[in-house]
């Protein structure tokens, strides 16, 4: 009972403290997830359904990156440099409590996005949605893993670092990652790239969520989420108790 009771008292405070801030982002979100359906399809001359799809599969999973290993990291650069992240070690609460708190209300803002990706694509180009039952745990390991990667960078690492890690890979998720095209279109050492980092199997997850007809993906995909997001939370709960 007394985490709970910690875990509601970190979550309003944190909360009240970004708000406005949230709200913002929940909005940028939306339009960022508009621009990807329909403001890639220009780049496509002569679009057919599977590029479509690519493109309503992807969008999703890119704002749950954008959120949690850009924006997050940046927001804790801010948090090092005016003191708050000094004034959160003072609490009288177990760390993880803090992530869980801050994780919920990142989970939260990424939600308007997701949906009006999706209905939008579905209204505007009927890419052809087969929505699976994984749906939701597939957002939750997507999500948690782009969160954990972020928190676990971003406090071992300086705001300046974390913040060029950010652009970096903000960059390559939108240009140079298979989220919104086939894997096969890149050149081999990227694919290499790719097996180990997450956000290949975080667009393979997502894409067989919402199109399960079309798409399927293996086990491996979830196995390497679930140890990039220990590592990431792990990582974050080690540096947050160093005293």
């Amino acid at each position: 009972m007394n985490v709970l009771n910690h875990y509601k008292y970190v979550f309003q405070m944190q909360f009240l403290r970004n708000a406005g801030f949230l709200v913002f982002m929940a909005l940028i979100q939306m339009l960022i997830s508009i621009g990807i359906v329909i403001g890639f399809t220009y780049l496509i001359p002569n679009a057919n359904t599977q590029s479509i799809l690519y493109l309503a599969t992807g969008a999703p999973t890119i704002i749950l990156i954008f959120t949690g290993i850009v924006i997050l990291p940046q927001q804790i650069g801010t948090s090092k440099a005016d003191g708050y992240m000094a004034f959160m070690r003072t609490w009288p609460v177990n760390r993880a409590v803090i992530l869980a708190a801050d994780t919920t209300i990142w989970l939260l803002i990424t939600i308007p996005g997701i949906i009006v990706a999706t209905v939008v694509a579905h209204l505007m180009f009927s890419p052809g949605y087969d929505i699976s039952w994984t749906v939701i745990p597939a957002i939750l390991l997507i999500a948690l893993t782009s969160i954990g990667v972020g928190y676990g960078f971003s406090y071992l690492l300086s705001p300046v670092a974390s913040l060029a890690i950010s652009q970096v890979v903000v960059f390559g998720a939108l240009m140079f990652s298979p989220v919104n095209f086939p894997m096969e279109r890149l050149p081999e050492w990227l694919q290499m790239l790719h097996e180990v980092l997450p956000i290949y199997s975080m667009s393979e997850i997502m894409r067989a969520a919402l199109a399960s007809s079309t798409f399927d993906v293996g086990l491996g995909h979830y196995v390497k989420l679930m140890i990039w997001c220990i590592l990431g939370y792990g990582g974050a709960v080690f540096i947050l108790n160093r005293k």
